[in-house]
């Protein structure tokens, strides 16, 4: 990518990936990275389901998650693959503020920690991850209302030195940014392109298509979007899908590329024949034979 500010943003594409294969997996569980997945109100706990499932699939290793104490032994049984620790609820629903000390152990000597599936109150959130993201000292998933944490203080993952990752949605990126969304969604280009800049982080968002850009130095997009992608879950299981291959070595720009196109690739095979009608449990089983599917170097002579 060029450092060139005003250039459109690349699309992506297998030739793209070939060139750029993610890191080898060697070894035992321990070199497949460790992950904590932070989330699951107590109304919505399939949305850390599906991010962990989806991080397995693309190769994480060791998978912790931490989630509403009503939910753990549900969740535990539904992932023997995990260790699965219960936090305490807020009055909303939410994991609450007081679980900050908790987290902040779990995320001890992780790799990688993905924050914000399935919690929907954001004063709650932000209250909760104000006190566990000064913290961290690893590579960072901020997805869905976690990005709470941003509006405000844009600047707040500074500290990681651009080992971030963001992944709202459009309305989610509009209320970062404390932006119109009807203009967000007018030009979401820009509005990642702002996000980036004004983080520090690799940001993801959009529709069709989905933008991916650290700025200044690297911004793409991935065109491809089957009709489906939008049933419930979906965003769950693209933000398990980054962090899965940050947990396995890849670097942030690298793993949200990679992660939107392997989304959109699951997504791809499961409408073949037109079928539109797939859950996002679904989506996450189809993201390790669209990892196998991508050519892994570049061919002799390409």
């Amino acid at each position: 990518m060029t450092d060139d500010e005003t250039a459109p943003h690349e699309p992506v594409t297998p030739a793209t990936l070939s060139r750029w294969p993610l890191p080898e997996i060697g070894g035992g569980k321990e070199n497949k990275g460790r992950l904590l997945v932070v989330g699951g109100a107590r109304q919505t706990p399939g949305a850390v389901l599906l991010a962990t499932q989806a991080a397995l699939r693309v190769g994480a290793g060791k998978v912790q998650l931490a989630t509403a104490a009503p939910n753990a032994s549900a969740l535990a049984c539904a992932l023997p693959e995990a260790y699965v620790e219960g936090l305490p609820v807020h009055e909303s629903g939410d994991l609450d503020p007081s679980a900050a000390g908790l987290v902040r152990e779990m995320a001890d000597g992780v790799d990688v920690v993905l924050l914000g599936p399935g919690l929907g109150d954001p004063e709650v959130t932000a209250a909760l991850l104000s006190q566990v993201v000064p913290h961290l000292d690893c590579t960072v998933v901020v997805d869905a209302l976690a990005t709470a944490h941003l509006t405000g203080d844009l600047g707040a993952l500074r500290h990681l030195d651009g080992r971030a990752v963001l992944t709202p949605n459009l309305g989610e990126l509009a209320a970062t940014l404390q932006a119109d969304e009807d203009q967000v969604q007018d030009d979401p280009a820009a509005a990642v392109d702002r996000l980036a800049r004004e983080s520090g982080a690799v940001v993801v968002s959009g529709a069709v298509p989905t933008y991916v850009v650290r700025w200044p130095s690297a911004r793409w997009r991935v065109d491809l979007s089957p009709a489906g992608l939008g049933t419930a879950g979906s965003g769950d299981v693209k933000a398990g899908a980054v962090a899965g291959l940050l947990a396995r070595g890849a670097d942030p720009e690298q793993a949200a590329v990679w992660g939107v196109h392997l989304h959109a690739r699951a997504g791809a095979r499961l409408t073949r024949g037109g079928a539109v009608g797939f859950t996002a449990r679904e989506l996450a089983d189809e993201l390790r034979p669209a990892l196998a599917e991508q050519p892994t170097s570049t061919p002799d002579g390409d």
